[in-house]
């Protein structure tokens, strides 16, 4: 009976819990959250002050007893406590219209290939703690894969390779499961990183982490552009200590990238080095799609195409890809339940 009136007043949810953003899928309404996996909390009384787009407004603004903490670092639960009154506020946000008490929605949620099985218990434990009936995990490259609408039942040969914040997945899937797979704790962030050092190193310019970002999304390129884009940054003269703006092109940002963007390329090629010739051949001809947010990089596939030898394209959304695949393993979990880690 209890169950029947969850299940009435509980809208089932799919997750994919970023490092950078989570966004939130709700059974029979689509993609409703995307936000920073941000939450603001008062150091004196140990009060979530804000979450999500608020929290993120503060990084970089606040007096020293508020701070601005990231739950997940590449990919995994650094803080089990802020990451349970994350969840619960997006589950609250999606319910906003239901008595509270009685909502327990079932939950999918995607998380890196690679992880153990602590940081996968993390999960399942914060989103139960947080209000969820019941918790179903699933592989990141998987939910993309899904997500991006590839055959992955067939017997034939889909590689993902899936850019988040926190981490790279790349993996080679075929009937229902993943045959190669690498998980890479370089992404989105570590590039923001890049640039910062680089501002620092080249230009004697220390930058805020917002502003890198800011940087990457503008002008950001892999491989040199026909039409140059520059962009002016604004930080702290570090010789001075005061403020100061420099022109900045896409082609410092592609060399202050490089190492990252090299990482991730690497990695790429050592899953094709592993990956059994007969589904090589296929990806020959279908070719590999990216996914994440950092695979939205001008000039990527363009990369991966010319270093592997291998078609490569952009899945449509790149951004949305996980929390799609979510979203189809949410609308028909029985037949999925295979390529689920967990069975809730």
């Amino acid at each position: 009976m209890i169950n029947r009136l969850f299940k009435i007043f509980s809208r089932d949810i799919g997750i994919d819990l970023g490092t950078a953003n989570t966004l939130v899928y709700v059974r029979g309404r689509g993609i409703v959250i995307n936000e920073p996996s941000i939450v603001a909390i008062n150091k004196k009384t140990d009060q979530v002050l804000s979450i999500g787009a608020e929290a993120k407004k503060m990084i970089g603004r606040t007096p020293g007893h508020i701070v601005a903490i990231r739950p997940l670092i590449d990919g995994v639960i650094s803080d089990f406590e802020v990451t349970e009154q994350m969840l619960k506020y997006f589950f609250n946000k999606v319910h906003k219209d239901s008595y509270s008490f009685l909502v327990r929605p079932r939950v999918v949620i995607g998380i890196p290939s690679g992880v153990t099985e602590v940081e996968r218990r993390a999960v399942e434990d914060a989103a139960k703690n947080a209000g969820a009936r019941e918790v179903y995990l699933v592989e990141e490259p998987m939910a993309a894969a899904i997500g991006a609408r590839l055959p992955i039942s067939e017997a034939v040969g889909n590689m993902i390779v899936d850019i988040g914040g926190g981490t790279t997945d790349v993996a080679v899937i075929s009937l229902g499961g993943i045959v190669v797979s690498r998980n890479l704790r370089v992404a989105g962030e570590r590039m923001n990183e890049d640039i910062i050092q680089y501002a620092r190193d080249e230009f004697q310019l220390l930058l805020g982490e917002k502003t890198a970002e800011e940087i990457k999304i503008l002008i950001g390129s892999v491989l040199p552009l026909k039409e140059k884009l520059t962009a002016m940054v604004r930080g702290r003269d570090l010789i001075s200590g005061l403020p100061k703006e420099v022109l900045i092109s896409d082609v410092e940002v592609c060399e202050a990238i490089a190492p990252s963007v090299n990482a991730i390329i690497s990695e790429v090629r050592s899953v094709i080095e592993e990956t059994p010739p007969e589904l090589l051949s296929d990806l020959m001809t279908r070719g590999i799609v990216l996914a994440g947010g950092g695979s939205m990089l001008r000039g990527l596939s363009e990369m991966v195409t010319q270093t592997t030898g291998i078609p490569t394209k952009l899945a449509e959304d790149p951004l949305t890809a996980v929390v799609r695949g979510c979203g189809i393993i949410l609308e028909d979990v029985e037949s999925l339940r295979e390529i689920l880690i967990n069975n809730g």
